[in-house]
Order: structure tokens, then sequence, then C-alpha cells
């Protein structure tokens, strides 16, 4: 075969269908299939430029998005410099500069008088102020004693002793404490651990007949109430119908004792719940 026969020409495949029949079909596919691979590989090169150009384009907006941050931190820092680490927001220091400062009352200056030391001296050097006053002046006045006159102050010396010892207290509202809600009836009601049965069970065990109570014959039902908590736990524990002091007072201790409950739920979250529990005190062979 001559080297320079193209085989993808038509008149190649002339010469190799020549005499067979032509519309059967592979003479067609024959006769395309070189558009076909100069289609594939024309698709093939505009998929990998495609594909490289989105690679590029991608990596540079991932760029743009990283300096666009460190632009935004670096402003960030800059507004914290500015402001200064010591330095007080506007807004607090307009309310520090708004509080009243604690008033203090003046002290008041006691008046005094001057008791002249008596020396022996000579006459020219006498001063007109130093005025000598006797014993029973002094005795007289209820004025303090000093070293000079105070013409100014006060006569009464109880009044600077009472501004000296005064202080100026702030006053701190006492904190409300938030009572806790307990709900009187909820979605899932407590429940003791084992049921209704394990807890009379528990009581008919624990429960200690008084002595007075069962002497005088008396029986009856308690009624109590009590709180059981979020935690399961018996909290406050109250008669609600009383059948006798002793009676009462046993019922009370017996459910302060009971063990954790499961606690109630309202919307799916555990509540403090108020539970209702009949006690029953019956004497052996009563009727």
């Amino acid at each position: 075969m001559p080297k320079d026969v193209d085989l993808s020409s038509r008149e190649w495949c002339d010469l190799v269908f020549e005499g067979k029949n032509k519309d059967f079909g592979a003479y067609e596919l024959r006769t395309s299939s070189t558009q076909r691979h100069n289609k594939a590989v024309l698709y093939t090169i505009i998929g990998a430029i495609i594909a490289v150009a989105a690679a590029i384009s991608i990596a540079k907006f991932n760029e743009y998005l990283a300096e666009r941050r460190l632009a935004e931190q670096a402003e960030q820092e800059e507004v914290l410099i500015d402001m200064g680490e010591n330095e007080e927001p506007e807004e607090e220091q307009q309310e520090r500069l708004e509080q009243p400062k604690p008033e203090v009352l003046p002290e008041e200056v006691l008046n005094t008088v001057k008791v002249t030391e008596l020396r022996i001296v000579e006459d020219e050097k006498v001063k007109a102020e130093d005025e000598i006053k006797t014993q029973d002046e002094l005795k007289e006045t209820e004025t303090a004693f000093g070293q000079k006159d105070n013409d100014k102050g006060t006569e009464d010396r109880n009044v600077t002793r009472t501004l000296k010892e005064e202080v100026v207290v702030e006053k701190k509202e006492p904190v409300k404490e938030v009572k806790e809600e307990v709900f009187r009836s909820v979605e899932q009601m407590p429940t003791f651990p084992g049921g209704d049965a394990a807890l009379m069970k528990y009581l008919s065990s624990h429960i200690q007949y008084p002595t007075m109570a069962a002497e005088n014959n008396v029986q009856g039902k308690v009624v109590v109430q009590f709180v059981v908590t979020k935690t399961g736990k018996v909290g406050e524990v109250k008669v609600v119908r009383s059948v006798d002091k002793d009676l009462d007072r046993e019922a009370v201790r017996v459910c302060k004792s009971l063990p954790n409950f499961v606690p109630g739920r309202q919307n799916g979250q555990p509540v403090s719940v108020w539970y209702t529990l009949p006690v029953t005190f019956k004497l052996q062979g009563a009727n």
C-alpha cells in the first residue's frame, strides 16, 4: 500500500466498497468517521480550556476573598488602637458623670474658749487679747476649752461629735428571690418508683402508729399534700385534711422520708408539682 494514500478520503472508501452494497450503513459510517473524530478532538480541547479557565478563576476569587478579610481585620485593629485600651466608652463615661455624688454634711466648727497659761512676765509683754478668764467663768460656760478663741463656731459640743460619727452609707436594694413555680397539674404527673402499689407498701412498712392515738382508738385518713421538686425530691409538706394532731404529725414525717420520685414534666421539661397523698391509719382488729 502506498504511504501517501489517505485512508479517510472518500476515494479510498469508494475503492474499498467497490462492488458492495453502499446502502447497508457501513459505507456511511466509514465516510463520516473522520468528521466524528475531528469533532471529538475539538470538544475535548474546548472542555480542557474551560476547566483550566474555571480553576484559574476560582483561585483568583479565593485570593481576592483572603485579601479582603485581611483588609477588614486591619481596619478593626486600627479602630481598637484609636480607642485605646484604657479609654472608657462614651456611654460608660456619661453614666459615671451622671451618678450623684454622696452628700457629705459640713462639719461644724466647735466654738472654743482660750485657756490662758499663767506665767510671770513683765507688764509691757502682756497682750490685750490674753485676757485671763476666772474659774467661775469657765465653769458657767458650756463652750469647749482650746488653745485659742473661735467665735464663729457652735456652742453645742454634741453637734461636732454627731457629724464626725456620721457615715454616708450607700443603700443597697435587697435582692428579690425568684420563687420557683409549683404546678397543680401537668402533662406528666410525678410517679413513685414501682407505682402506687410500691408507694402504699412503703407507707404501711414505715408508719409508726402514735401511742396516744392507739390508746384512744383514734383512726382515720389524713390527706397530705407535698411538693415533688423537679429533681424528684420531696419538698414542702402540709396537711389538707386533719384527723388528729398525732396522726397528722406521723403522716407528715412519713411523707418527708419518702425516696425520690420520678419528677413531673411539662412541655418535656421537669417541673415542681403538688402531689396529694391520703395516709390511712387503722388499728388491727378494728372494723
